[in-house]
């Protein structure tokens, strides 16, 4: 996603992910990858829960998903992938461009 951030930038988006890992683990996870969007920490899983996109294999864990939220917060387009699966870029860039 880093390599495709200046993209979703320039559609007016923002792009969030979000680690089970606590804040001093995602910080460093987030330095040690070079990451320019914001990574936030959800060591309870309770983001990861609320969105339900808990890992089937290990309830610790999200497995890849992708959200496409309009300004008002609402889910306009959403994608629960499999565990070894990631969406293209190039599907979040169309949907964004729906909005």
């Amino acid at each position: 996603m880093q390599k495709n951030y200046a993209a979703i930038q320039a559609t007016g988006a923002e792009l969030i992910a979000i680690s089970s890992d606590g804040e001093a683990a995602t910080k460093q996870n987030v330095q040690n990858q070079g990451l320019k969007f914001v990574v936030l920490a959800d060591p309870d899983v309770k983001i990861i829960s609320d969105y339900n996109v808990v890992n089937p294999g290990n309830n610790r864990i999200a497995r890849p998903a992708s959200y496409v939220l309009q300004k008002n917060g609402t889910i306009a387009w959403k994608s629960l992938d499999g565990v070894a699966v990631r969406i293209p870029t190039a599907q979040i860039l169309k949907e964004l461009g729906k909005l």
